[in-house]
């Protein structure tokens, strides 16, 4: 946000100057002064992104508002949380940081909650005339396609791509494969420690740039699906 490739839009309960930027450390201290001292939930902190089409053009004012509904849908409307947007690739998109556990260190509902979420939203599509996101379905006859940042879900683009290139490929190493993927802008690599400051371990997937080069973070082969 800071490097000029984001900006953030709105919070709650969280310090907000106004500017669009983010003081990090004082957000940090906000986020801790709204924590309980102690809780069974493991992963008290939720991450959520979510993703316009391309062609829809909406204003931060419109973003901000989206990311308001959705969070009161799923019941996180009175949580503290950070709304930001980023405009490091043409598909602008929103990112919600918030915590999942009330001051009292109880959980709140989390039940169903991809259902929950799909169903919000649908009703938001509908309500600001947003084009549907439709999940693509593949089958024998589905193009590979290189994976475009610019275009659509990145994170479903590298999970069809993955699944395609693993049903139409054979390979025996790491090395076969990854000479696969890079014909499609991706490259994989065993991991167990910390990548561009996050925990990694297993596989993880990479976009790859026109020079090669790995660009965004990578997604674990675990949130790509079966």
């Amino acid at each position: 946000i800071n490097k000029e490739n984001g900006r953030l839009l709105a919070t709650n309960k969280i310090y907000n100057d106004g500017t669009g930027k983010v003081n990090i450390n004082r957000a940090y201290q906000d986020f801790r002064s709204w924590m309980p001292t102690s809780t069974r939930t493991e992963r008290p902190m939720v991450h959520i992104s979510l993703n316009p089409h391309p062609d829809d053009v909406l204003s931060d004012s419109d973003l901000a508002n989206i990311a308001r509904e959705y969070l009161d849908k799923l019941g996180f409307g009175e949580q503290p949380y950070i709304i930001y947007k980023h405009t490091d690739i043409e598909r602008h998109h929103i990112h919600i940081v918030t915590v999942n556990v009330d001051e009292q260190g109880k959980r709140l509902n989390m039940d169903f909650i991809h259902r929950r979420s799909k169903k919000a939203t649908t009703e938001i599509e509908e309500k600001y005339n947003l084009r549907k996101a439709e999940r693509q379905r593949l089958n024998p006859d589905t193009p590979l396609k290189k994976v475009d940042c610019n275009a659509g879900d990145v994170k479903r683009q590298v999970a069809n791509t993955v699944k395609l290139i693993m049903s139409r490929y054979s390979f025996q190493t790491m090395g076969e494969y990854n000479a696969v993927l890079s014909l499609y802008g991706l490259t994989s690599e065993e991991t167990n420690g910390r990548v561009n400051g996050r925990e990694y371990h297993g596989i993880v997937y990479s976009v790859l740039d026109e020079n090669g080069r790995k660009i965004g973070n990578p997604f674990k082969a675990s949130r790509l699906g079966k």
